[in-house]
């Protein structure tokens, strides 16, 4: 039976997966002037990031006007990624994933984790990034090499980047095309005015710059200038081949269907979570949030920016960022610190990742100058040039703590320049084993008080499908043993 016959269900949205043979090619770049050109253009574009990154994905929702789901094949099994893909494409033109690293980079020989391996599950097109610099026919080999090194990934065209010149380009095209037999989709020169400055091996977050906009509309016109979008829509649309269910149009429902809830009385109250959410943290998954809401949640946004102090909540999500950065600020804010200081020692469910950690420890130091933060945990932060935890991590729940059972098996990531310092608590009261990855200090993390718990393991709520239930689950214990209200 051909895929679009009755009883199959239509076809999902078609799509395109940008990659590249290494980080730093333009992979970022070009995805975001596809999907800027495209939604300028008047199509409904669904932006994706292969892996767990943050930043590139605040640049991808921001060019798509719409949020960018995660799709990563190490924090989340198979059929949710597939659910998480056809559920948010409904009633959109286009899906446009960017990659990560290299094609075929992986945790393991077997291509875990790639962005080829993403490629197949979704049975999508591949679009290539190619950096031609001080190459030529050189290239058709590499591109070429990648056909065949697994002919089940897609590749079916190529964008140049960096080019020296019309002749570099021409030669880099009728090379390419000749021996791979798939088109060069466009090439951009090199450009001498770069709009997105960079970062910590990625882009500099979205809600740190005014400007941020007018990026999105600059590499928008790269796109429109360079690239042949009409060709890259009928590659789209000619090979995606992933079929889907005819299911509900939002991830949202995903998220109801895969978060683990509480039994409770319908009719009653939803428990505030705060969300601390700005340009010094501003690291959450949207499923994350939606995965609260979905538990039960009414969600609270706060800053101690604009906030002279931190609202009635029931409890507190505190995500990643770079608080290093707004450290005077944070400092400065102390009513806010030390109210949220307050609340914990009052029993306040918090759950705190990587920047968020870091806001609750005692201080940062930075320069040879000490930031005072929430002074929730004695513990301070200084910061290093080179990363101090990268990657993908597995912990086991080793000891009692506010959200987790012990014994649990927990996969995340992490990444921060950042280190534990001069640590006066009791080590026992770290949650987690490191079974992969760094954490906070000696193989642990996850350090807890009372119904605190911070951690530099960042969670995807679609892969650790308990944590949203328990959360809210404590939120509504504490508001029914003390009462909001006599707290404020």
């Amino acid at each position: 039976m051909k895929p679009n016959q009755k009883g199959q269900g239509k076809k999902a949205s078609p799509g395109i997966v940008v990659a590249a043979l290494r980080g730093g090619s333009g992979k970022t770049i070009f995805s975001v002037g596809i999907i800027a050109a495209l939604k300028k253009a008047g199509r409904a574009i669904a932006p994706f990031k292969k892996g767990p990154d943050y930043i590139d994905a605040g640049w991808l929702g921001l060019a798509a006007g719409r949020p960018c789901y995660n799709l990563d094949t190490y924090l989340i099994d198979k059929p949710t990624i597939l659910d998480s893909f056809q559920r948010s494409t409904q009633q959109t033109d286009l899906a446009v994933i960017e990659g990560n690293r290299g094609l075929y980079d992986s945790i393991d020989r077997k291509s875990k984790t790639s962005s080829a391996e993403l490629a197949k599950w979704l049975d999508l097109p591949v679009i290539l990034c190619i950096d031609g610099t001080k190459t030529t026919r050189t290239m058709a080999a590499v591109v070429l090499g990648c056909m065949h090194f697994d002919p089940e990934v897609k590749i079916r065209g190529v964008i140049l980047n960096r080019v020296a010149g019309k002749r570099h380009q021409k030669n880099l095209k009728d090379c390419i095309e000749h021996y791979c037999n798939i088109p060069v989709l466009g090439a951009v020169p090199k450009l001498k005015k770069h709009s997105f400055p960079e970062r910590h091996m990625g882009l500099v977050p979205t809600p740190e710059h005014e400007w941020a906009k007018e990026s999105i509309q600059s590499i928008a016109e790269i796109a429109s200038t360079y690239l042949d979008l009409g060709a890259i829509q009928d590659i789209a649309q000619d090979e995606s081949g992933l079929q889907e269910r005819p299911k509900a149009d939002h991830i949202v429902e995903l998220a109801a269907e895969k978060v683990e809830k509480p039994d409770v009385d319908a009719t009653e109250e939803r428990p505030k979570v705060g969300i601390i959410q700005d340009s010094a943290f501003q690291f959450y998954y949207p499923e994350n949030l939606e995965a609260l809401r979905c538990a039960g949640a009414e969600l609270v946004f706060t800053s101690p920016f604009k906030d002279e102090t931190l609202p009635e909540v029931d409890a507190l999500y505190i995500g990643g960022g770079f608080p290093e950065t707004h450290a005077r600020e944070l400092a400065d804010c102390r009513t806010y610190r030390d109210k949220i200081k307050s609340l914990a020692e009052k029993g306040l469910p918090i759950y705190a990742e990587c920047g968020g950690l870091m806001y609750l420890g005692t201080s940062l130091i930075l320069g040879g100058k000490t930031y005072p933060m929430a002074n929730i945990f004695p513990i301070k932060f200084d910061f290093h040039r080179k990363p101090q935890g990268h990657g993908y991590t597995i912990v086991k729940v080793t000891a009692p703590n506010p959200f987790y059972p012990m014994g649990m098996q927990i996969k995340g990531h992490e990444f921060h320049y950042s280190k534990a310092i001069q640590f006066k608590g009791d080590k026992s009261c770290l949650a987690f084993d490191m079974q992969r990855g760094v954490g906070l200090m000696d193989g642990k993390d996850g350090i807890c008080y009372k119904n605190v718990l911070a951690t530099y393991t960042h969670i995807h709520a679609l892969g650790t499908t308990t944590w949203a239930g328990a959360l809210i689950e404590k939120a509504r214990n504490f508001r029914d043993k003390s009462g909001r209200l006599t707290l404020s």
